[in-house]
């Protein structure tokens, strides 16, 4: 990834680093942001989310999921859980210009036969199936409609930081054959360390080579290891990342959109859109709505547990009693 070149001591560190073009940036603001308040953000709120992407340059944008209507009851959610067409024209338009459109699809909670359109009909470019282990079967059959509507399909497999290497192993071999255009590393309750990270990116190029399929890294920031994380696995090969504006996303958020793209130094990614917003709605929000690093979320990371306690417990009235939470976590099973 970095490259060093004889410079003059006075010369800023971005003229002697070398950048890859081939990685690309997807923004999960509004997806993952959307696990703090039920995806109940305004359109005001996500067009400027959208709106920054493409100032900023960044490579597709996640504006939320497509939930069944069945499974989530549409006055319990915001419009984003589900991302039916006309909401999502009214924000990017009828022909997005820019990043490329993602929505995530989630094994066994989406009806993706009737509710995914033909790519002729609709404005999303990418489909990603996020599963667990269990739900490969299912989120390969998802791939592939997706793929034969004309999408292009990642496979996000989910909480790998509790699946046995060998079962990781069958999955990429399944989504090795599948039509899939590549398959994401998900560290669900960011209880990855950088050793953990390297070696599954390598795990994850070896299964796809010769394939064309591209590996991909989606981090959270229970350890403060989000940012760190993606680095790690961009060195080790990986040419996907997640971000998210202000690091906004479920429980202590995700990799920065900020940080990551400062460390990329690919000219064709401007940096000031994304700190405007941070400054102008960011900030503001942040005093609301309840995200970011937090003594609990390092607890269950460390413990590499799933954060929704650590979410509980910082939304009840004693959301900075830190010992009570680590004497309850570690009297309860995992």
């Amino acid at each position: 990834m970095r490259r060093m070149k004889a410079h003059p001591a006075h010369t800023d560190a971005t003229d002697w680093v070398a950048y890859r073009p081939d990685i690309k940036v997807l923004d999960c603001t509004v997806r993952d942001g959307g696990l703090c308040n039920d995806h109940k953000f305004d359109d005001t709120f996500v067009k400027r989310v959208y709106n920054t992407c493409v100032a900023a340059g960044v490579d597709y944008v996640e504006l939320g999921y497509k939930s069944s209507r069945r499974l989530h009851k549409r006055d319990e959610f915001g419009l984003w859980k589900f991302c039916d067409e006309d909401d999502l024209r009214r924000i990017v338009g009828d022909k997005p210009a820019g990043p490329k459109i993602a929505i995530m699809a989630d094994a066994d909670r989406t009806d993706y036969k009737t509710d995914i359109l033909p790519k002729s009909k609709s404005v999303i470019d990418c489909v990603r199936v996020a599963c667990y282990i269990n739900q490969v079967p299912t989120a390969i059959d998802m791939i592939k409609d997706a793929h034969d509507k004309g999408y292009e399909t990642m496979m996000q497999l989910m909480a790998v930081s509790i699946v046995p290497e060998d079962e990781i192993k069958g999955a990429l071999e399944l989504t090795a054959k599948s039509p899939a255009n590549g398959v994401y590393i998900v560290d669900s309750f960011g209880a990855l360390y950088s050793e953990q990270v390297r070696k599954l990116t390598k795990m994850y190029l070896k299964a796809m080579a010769g394939t064309g399929k591209e590996v991909g890294f989606h981090g959270h920031n229970n350890l403060q290891l989000g940012f760190a994380n993606t680095i790690e696995a961009i060195v080790a090969g990986a040419n996907r990342v997640d971000a998210t504006i202000s690091g906004l996303g479920r429980g202590a958020g995700n990799c920065p959109m900020e940080l990551i793209l400062g460390f990329l130094h690919n000219p064709k990614y401007k940096l000031r859109p994304v700190l405007e917003a941070c400054q102008d709605v960011f900030l503001p929000m942040s005093r609301d709505m309840d995200w970011g690093y937090s003594i609990p979320y390092a607890i269950t990371g460390r413990l590499n547990r799933h954060p929704r306690e650590a979410m509980a417990w910082r939304a009840s009235k004693t959301p900075d009693d830190y010992i009570t939470f680590y004497d309850k976590m570690h009297e309860e099973p995992g």
